[in-house]
């Protein structure tokens, strides 16, 4: 099976790579000129350049694959150029299921995100059964996802596109090089830089089991049909006392309010767009925040056999990748 993979370079991207290649496949990468190859670097896979952005690129790509593995994303949370996000996650999709129509590849698997189903609003537990609308979406990334996701399901439905796809949660684990939005919660919490927190809450999995997904969605998933990777529902303050517990601290005591909070993060958006740099906060992020995060893994586990470990695990390979390559 000559395989394509998207965003190989990246924290899920890698780890579905080598998760297909322990399955026999054969594997090619789709990188950019400027993509940091140290999650790959140990990896037998054949390299093609090339941009979700660019659709002659990946038409070169496509030629002779017999499966594709969409895994790419931007997945900032804030960022001052938007259009960018939106052209990599929307338009790249895309342009990247079209080149996988021209070439005739016989099965799909899109990596989308549970950021592309709204949460249930009494903290409940969302399924896939929950189909949102734009408007729902709290914040630019979430937008993307939501659109990119509707741009497969179209073309499933009008093209006969062979998709199937994976909405993952909030993974941790190892080599997570950048790190992800949930992996820098990991670092700065093990370095007691979250002192406080707020009431909310996600679903967290480990990144090797979010992989495996990938490949029993590939084997078994349904064409058409969107499968959640999820894990363990946890709270931030639950979240944050492991992360203490394991690194001998103590964890944040002092919750703060979803009013204080959401001025914050606009004020530290504002500061940025001005002076550059990154916010510690967003307005989105705090909005978000005021929703707990929980998402359901049943489908997959009946559909699919999907077995995920609990989040204590995935919060402990974390933590250890992270202190053996000096973050923490």
């Amino acid at each position: 099976m000559r395989t394509l993979v998207t965003g190989a370079t990246g924290f899920v991207g890698a780890a579905v790579a080598r998760r297909l290649l322990a399955a026999g496949h054969e594997v090619r990468v789709l990188v950019r000129p400027t993509s940091v190859l140290t999650n790959i670097a140990d990896l037998p896979l054949e390299k093609r350049i090339g941009d979700l952005r660019d659709p002659a690129s990946l038409r070169a790509a496509m030629e002779g694959i017999d499966a594709l593995f969409h895994v790419a994303a931007d997945y900032r949370i804030w960022t001052p150029k938007p259009q960018e996000l939106l052209d990599s996650n929307v338009i790249g999709t895309g342009n990247i299921m079209d080149a996988a129509l021209a070439a005739g590849v016989g099965r799909i698997v899109y990596c989308s995100s549970v950021a592309a189903i709204v949460p249930k609003p009494d903290g409940g537990i969302a399924d896939e059964s929950v189909m949102g609308t734009e408007d729902q979406m709290i914040g630019l990334y979430k937008r993307s996802k939501f659109l990119a996701e509707a741009e497969v399901f179209r073309r499933v439905a009008e093209k006969g596109l062979p998709a199937v796809i994976v909405n993952p949660s909030a993974p941790m684990g190892p080599r997570d090089v950048k790190p992800t939005p949930t992996g820098r919660i990991i670092v700065d919490a093990a370095r007691g830089k979250i002192p406080v927190y707020v009431d909310t809450g996600l679903n967290v999995v480990h990144v090797d089991d979010v992989a495996e997904g990938h490949l029993l969605a590939f084997e078994k998933g349904k064409i058409g049909e969107r499968y959640i990777l999820g894990g363990e529902n946890v709270t931030l303050k639950e979240l944050l006392t492991i992360v203490a517990q394991f690194v001998g601290r103590k964890p944040p005591r002092i919750q703060l309010p979803h009013a204080v909070t959401v001025p914050i993060g606009y004020i530290a958006e504002t500061w940025c767009r001005v002076f550059g740099g990154e916010p510690i906060a967003t307005g989105d992020a705090a909005r978000m925040a005021k929703k707990k995060m929980f998402y359901s893994s049943d489908k997959a586990k009946r559909d699919l056999g999907y077995a995920p470990r609990p989040a204590r695990e995935a919060i402990a390979d974390s933590l250890s990748w992270f202190r053996q390559n000096g973050y923490i």
